[in-house]
């Protein structure tokens, strides 16, 4: 009898023991799954992030043709013809990109002109009317072309747009598209 009730003795340490390791384990398996869940929150809210992006050009119809010179300060330009426009954050009809959210954003600038010894392209690319960066070509006779880039952090409603400096002027052509201004968001803030 003492025997046996030393084996049930032994066996119940055994099972205690083994109980505590599994509740450490089950500990640390809670422990993952609030990591998992979290992590998990986190992707579905970058998933759910608005999808913005867009890229234009001068031109909507074919040939060829120069905007400007104009000489009452600066033109906004307005590119027509819409390859993307994810999101809808840019009017073609105004050519102003209105940031949807708060986040980072990527622009290009593109600008080709014709040459001529009185002129060249020179336009800015401004972020709620305050000059950012330039795209500048000159030369006296065949074509000038210039781009330019930035990374911005804009907040919801920012607008950016390109615009063409007194005295200058840009050329696009319908069919081969060389003068575009395109954005997108690279992440939420």
């Amino acid at each position: 009898m003492e025997k046996r009730v030393k084996s049930m003795e032994n066996e119940m340490e055994r099972l205690k023991t083994v109980n505590e390791e599994q509740a450490k384990e089950l500990k640390i398996l809670q422990e993952t799954t609030v990591d998992t869940k979290i992590k998990m929150d986190e992707l579905m809210k970058q998933n759910q992030a608005p999808k913005v992006a867009f890229s234009a050009s001068l031109l909507t119809s074919f040939g060829s043709q120069s905007v400007g010179p104009f000489y009452n300060g600066l033109h906004t330009l307005i590119y027509k013809y819409v390859f993307l426009n994810t999101g809808d954050a840019y009017d073609p009809n105004t050519g102003i990109f209105t940031a949807p959210v708060r986040g980072a954003y990527a622009f290009r600038v593109f600008s080709k002109a014709i040459g001529n010894p009185e002129r060249g392209v020179t336009a800015g690319l401004f972020k709620n009317d305050k000059h950012i960066i330039s795209t500048h070509g000159h030369q006296a006779s065949g074509f000038s072309s210039t781009s330019n880039g930035v990374t911005l952090l804009l907040e919801e409603g920012d607008k950016v747009k390109v615009n063409l400096y007194a005295g200058q002027w840009i050329f696009d052509n319908g069919e081969h598209h060389h003068s575009t201004f395109s954005g997108h968001l690279l992440f939420p803030m």
